[in-house]
């Protein structure tokens, strides 16, 4: 195995090993929540006017998010994004989702109050807030601190020293990977290269023999061994 071969092979296997890592832990990567803030309808779909609306919050492909407690029409609902059905999504990435709010019927299908592309880069306020407004049906508003960079990560006084703790975790998370995967390099590193030498003390050793066999074969071409 040549020097170069030698690179090339602690190359490959330090870029296997940090794709490894990154698959094992998908928390390096970015993950955005996205709550609901909240919430006025101005319209219900209801024929029965007397009969509550059941509206809930769907992403396409992910599971619906009832609101229970949204019954009223003009009445503003907030929520500090600790609820039990909270959180309403999670970006793991910039691309943008397509979602809507509906609102649930048992006889018909359900009726939706509205339905579009919702995308991390929609968090564009300093707060990391997104309104979505339409003047018949409702207004919504989501909060994503984690969307967008610099944001204030919440306004709760609890909250900064949760993210702080959050953020330590994950800088000590990457420490520990930066150190195994040093170790692991250092380790591969040190077998390779003492696979080389084996392999060039027998190549040398093999040269080394051949030169002896030439050697004998040259004198007995020559006759010299009668000579002696």
């Amino acid at each position: 195995m040549s020097i170069r071969e030698l690179g090339s092979s602690r190359v490959s296997v330090n870029l296997f090993t940090f794709c490894v890592f990154l698959s094992c832990f998908p928390g390096l990567i970015l993950s955005a929540i996205v709550t609901l803030d909240s919430i006025v309808i101005y319209n219900t779909h209801e024929l029965i006017k007397a009969v509550k609306p059941r509206v809930y919050f769907e992403c396409r492909g992910e599971n619906k998010t009832e609101f229970p407690d949204v019954k009223e029409k003009n009445v503003t609902y907030k929520f500090n994004g600790e609820e039990s059905w909270q959180p309403l999504t999670e970006f793991s990435g910039k691309k943008c989702k397509r979602c809507g709010l509906y609102e649930a019927d048992t006889f018909k299908p359900d009726d939706k109050f509205d339905e579009w592309e919702l995308c991390p880069s929609d968090f564009n306020a300093s707060d990391g807030k997104y309104v979505r407004f339409n003047n018949k049906e409702f207004n919504l508003t989501f909060w994503c601190p984690k969307c967008v960079p610099g944001s204030p990560a919440s306004n709760s006084p609890t909250a900064p020293h949760k993210e702080e703790k959050e953020k330590g975790m994950h800088i000590v998370l990457i420490l520990l990977i930066v150190v195994a995967v040093l170790a692991f390099c250092i380790v591969v590193g040190f077998v390779a290269y003492k696979y080389w030498q084996k392999k060039k003390r027998e190549h040398d050793q093999a040269r080394f023999l051949k030169l002896f066999e030439d050697g004998d074969d040259i004198e007995d071409e020559m006759g010299l061994d009668h000579i002696i």
